[in-house]
């Protein structure tokens, strides 16, 4: 699939809705200036690059069966990471609702399966993400939470930083009491290379708000989700 990026600068030379300059213009200057950034073909570009690694490694890119591997490769990626194209207003769509819930309670949806790219080595992780949230005036749609996982994980990450985007997705969504995350991951980069240690469970955990002080509710929470 062909990506087509067209920049149209406003006359003090912002791309509209994002806060950085086109190279080389200063704000104020071409007035009328529009600028249209070449055409990107980024599936095609990751085919060429998949092409270059199969004839580096030493094989024949053109027996049958590797000639469509460069674009298999390439829709791949674009499944695996398109949460670069996702945003947290997107993603939530407005699903904010008004429950009476008990004071200091907590919501918690566990076991959200999620799959990552390591951006060390561009090899899966997988795992269980947990996620909790003591409600301060609303809600969020159940299904929505799970998608913010899936949103940050579908990017290349290390673990410890996609707890903590997690975490602060929730606060910055909801301005809850407090949040805390918990994900586990099973990471190919350290079983099938390197160490290649199998099995191994790695667990990051981030909190937020009432989950940094209080000890009864981040006990809570791990019973609540069999830990």
């Amino acid at each position: 699939m062909a990506v087509i990026e067209k920049t149209t600068y406003s006359p003090n030379g912002k791309h509209p809705g994002h806060e950085h300059l086109h190279p080389g213009l200063e704000i104020g200057e071409h007035p009328n200036f529009i600028v249209i950034e070449e055409v990107v073909d980024r599936e095609a570009a990751i085919e060429d690059a998949v092409r270059q690694i199969l004839i580096s490694v030493g094989e024949d890119p053109d027996r049958d069966g590797l000639v469509k591997t460069p674009q298999r490769v390439a829709r791949m990626y674009d499944e695996l990471l398109d949460g670069y194209a996702k945003d947290l207003k997107t993603v939530v769509n407005g699903a904010y609702f008004d429950v009476e819930y008990g004071d200091g309670e907590m919501v918690v949806v566990a076991d959200i399966k999620y799959n990552s790219l390591c951006e060390h080595h561009m090899l899966p992780f997988v795992g269980k993400a947990h996620v909790a949230y003591i409600p301060r005036d609303k809600v969020i749609g159940l299904s929505k939470i799970p998608r913010i996982v899936d949103m940050f994980a579908h990017r290349l990450q290390v673990q410890e930083r996609l707890t903590n985007e997690i975490a602060d997705a929730i606060v910055e969504a909801l301005d809850p009491v407090g949040v805390m995350v918990m994900v586990e991951g099973q990471h190919m980069c350290g079983s099938i290379r390197g160490v290649k240690k199998h099995g191994a469970n790695m667990v990051t955990t981030a909190r937020r708000g009432e989950f940094r002080t209080n000890r009864d509710l981040r006990d809570e929470f791990y019973r609540l989700i069999g830990k």
